[in-house]
């Protein structure tokens, strides 16, 4: 056994790791979104809370500390749609994709359940103030923040997330890729995704994201927690084969050439 097998990481280990990034993922961002996203003014009538800006950092942040945290054992993806658009990418083992998919949402059902817990020890009324609200689930029609319908969830899911795996592909390219920035990229990428799509559905881009939140986020938030799983993996699906077309075309060898024109 080669110095590099023996210390290839085992499957366990990415599960592992990509239920810790998720976890990371949705409980600081979320975290941010339900505790300082609206904290209250002060005496001055300032406003105390992060806002729109303050929680779309935090997803960016939290994502490029669990990329550049885990990402060398597993791959970094925490998301269910970056792992399928990988797949249709050819950048990831079809058979591996149901694992990977359930350590992202056991992951992120734990980093909710756990912000849950630290509301029970809140102030009186938060917990269920917070849950009425949605716990910052995703939401179209009366739980878009900016009122925006189902339609305008469907295209701003597809279009952002394969815009998302789109820049993955491209700044983790073994040959033409930055990898040392590659977290940078995408925790950005992330963020500006995040400032461009609150208003329209509190963006999701990430399955396992939207299951964390709409488990207690009441019965609205669950009827609507269809939009935000097939959506996203259509977006990363059809970004990973639209990559794969594009820029990963494989050029024929000479012998096959020589076959084609016999």
């Amino acid at each position: 056994m080669s110095d590099a097998t023996a210390s290839a990481p085992s499957t366990a280990t990415k599960l592992v790791a990509e239920a810790l990034g998720t976890f990371l993922l949705v409980f600081g961002s979320l975290g941010a979104a339900l505790f300082a996203a609206d904290f209250g003014t002060g005496s001055n009538g300032t406003s105390l809370g992060i806002g729109f800006l303050g929680v779309a950092l935090a997803f960016g942040l939290t994502l490029m500390a669990g990329i550049y945290a885990w990402g060398p054992i597993s791959g970094g993806h925490f998301n269910p749609a970056v792992t399928f658009g990988l797949a249709a990418a050819g950048r990831f083992e079809w058979r591996n994709v149901a694992g990977y998919v359930i350590a992202q949402i056991v992951g992120g059902a734990v980093g909710t359940t756990l912000l849950v817990l630290i509301g029970l020890f809140g102030p009186n009324g938060w917990l269920s103030s917070a849950q009425d609200a949605g716990f910052a689930s995703n939401g179209f029609d009366e739980h878009s923040p900016g009122g925006f319908g189902l339609g305008a969830a469907i295209i701003a899911e597809i279009l952002f997330t394969a815009i998302f795996v789109l820049v993955i592909l491209g700044v983790t390219h073994p040959q033409r890729g930055t990898a040392g920035f590659a977290g940078l990229v995408i925790g950005l990428t992330l963020t500006f995704i995040h400032l461009a799509s609150i208003p329209i559905d509190n963006t999701s881009v990430n399955p396992a994201r939207s299951i964390a939140a709409a488990i207690y986020g009441g019965p609205d938030a669950l009827i609507q927690l269809w939009v935000f799983l097939v959506f996203p993996l259509v977006g990363g699906v059809l970004a990973g084969f639209l990559h794969r077309a594009l820029f990963e075309k494989q050029p024929v060898a000479p012998a096959q050439r020589e076959a084609r024109t016999r």
